[in-house]
């Protein structure tokens, strides 16, 4: 069973270091889609893909340019009598979870201590254009995506927050002490895409108080404390923006570097930034759950 783990983290550890490697950011879409599907999705059971899958599924997506972000296994295919064609390669993605158990020790329960392990499982994916004779009810219907319904989505994120945005100057960050996102004026971005992109990112950050993910600024094994944070915001963002139907960006490009060294020496790493920076997005889209309006707002795909 160790064997199979340790595996298991090396392989998707691998894909994200190779993907680093050639300058490409796994977690980002340089572009908006057509078919406005930005996040992948189980197109068998209509479930988002969470956490790190979307940066393996989305990866995949960019390296083989298909169209719609819609995956599902050998078996969910055949259980609705289409077939994936011969020859086609699948894509892994993983179930990843933290489980709370009891410590072995024989002690009473009300001094038993609880300890958290890793449960893990790899699976296989296809994407839609790799299967053949899908009901015509599920083959995604590609729709044009407008910018500014995209960019009205952000507002409605940035909006629900509740997080103190002050305008002016020419830096766009979040001070932890002010508790407060400071941006340049929206004038000062070539477009309100590019604004939301950077807004988005800050707001990352600010979801790590401890008041809301508690997500403090602590020094971790193999990589220094702010370039972790850093990467949990640029996935965190880029799952919001995904959401959002906005193309992605990377935002600091300068810490690919010293990423790159502390995933070589940690197989983990990825999926504990990727669980975190997922946390947050859970968090900063709660607040729209109950909202019917808006969530009929950023439907960007719905199968016909």
């Amino acid at each position: 069973m160790a064997t199979a783990l340790k595996d298991t983290y090396q392989s998707v550890t691998n894909t994200i270091i190779a993907a680093l490697e050639t300058g490409t950011a796994p977690w980002i879409h340089p572009w908006t889609s057509e078919a406005g599907d930005m996040v992948p999705c189980n197109l068998s059971s209509g479930r988002k893909y969470r956490g790190i899958n979307v940066l393996l599924l989305n990866l995949q997506a960019m390296h083989c340019g298909y169209s719609a972000n819609r995956w599902m296994t050998y078996q969910q295919a055949r259980a609705l009598g289409a077939q994936v064609r011969k020859g086609e390669t699948g894509t892994e993605v993983v179930l990843y979870k933290l489980l709370d158990v009891e410590a072995s020790k024989p002690v009473p329960t009300a001094h038993r201590e609880s300890k958290v392990i890793p449960l893990i499982r790899s699976f296989t994916v296809f994407n839609a254009a790799q299967i053949d004779g899908l009901p015509d009810a599920l083959v995604p219907v590609a729709r044009v995506l407008h910018t500014w319904e995209a960019c009205e989505a952000a507002e409605d994120i940035l909006a629900a927050s509740g997080a103190r945005i002050v305008h002016g100057g020419a830096r766009a960050y979040y001070s932890p002490s002010m508790d407060t996102i400071q941006m340049p004026e929206r004038s000062a971005f070539a477009d309100a895409t590019k604004y939301s992109q950077v807004a988005l990112h800050e707001l990352t950050h600010w979801s790590g108080a401890e008041s809301r993910c508690n997500r403090p600024l602590l020094g971790r094994q193999h990589i220094e404390s702010y370039a972790f944070e850093e990467l949990v915001a640029e996935l965190g963002s880029a799952f919001l923006t995904d959401h959002c139907g906005l193309p992605g960006v990377m935002h600091h490009a300068s810490y690919i570097e010293s990423w790159l060294q502390a995933l070589r020496n940690d197989k983990r790493l990825i999926f504990t930034a990727a669980s975190q920076a997922q946390k947050a997005a859970d968090f900063l889209l709660k607040p729209l759950a109950d909202v019917p309006a808006v969530q009929a707002a950023n439907t960007v795909l719905e199968a016909a």
